[in-house]
């Protein structure tokens, strides 16, 4: 027997260099379903990271993501760079 499906969660950041990166929407359910579309519709790029997610949904919106998840959350942002070919954060 297979585990309930857990709600989809989402979690949307703002970058604005030289300060660390935002929480500026969460949502679970639907509200992580719409999040999400409205991403894609806008040709924002998408990553799955459940476990970042997660750490990511208990800070405050508008709050800068904490220096422990920098690394993490850098690793991500360095990733859809370097796919979406922008070259202009350093890469």
């Amino acid at each position: 027997m297979s585990a309930p499906q857990k709600p989809t969660l989402a979690v949307a950041l703002k970058y604005d260099s030289p300060h660390a990166p935002r929480v500026v929407a969460t949502g679970r359910g639907f509200v992580g379903e719409k999040i999400i579309a409205a991403a894609a519709a806008h040709g924002v790029p998408i990553e799955k990271n459940p476990a970042l997610a997660e750490s990511l949904s208990t800070i405050a919106l508008d709050e800068e993501i904490p220096e422990a998840l920098y690394v993490a959350v850098a690793e991500i942002l360095a990733f859809l760079l370097h796919a979406s070919g922008d070259r202009t954060a350093g890469g």
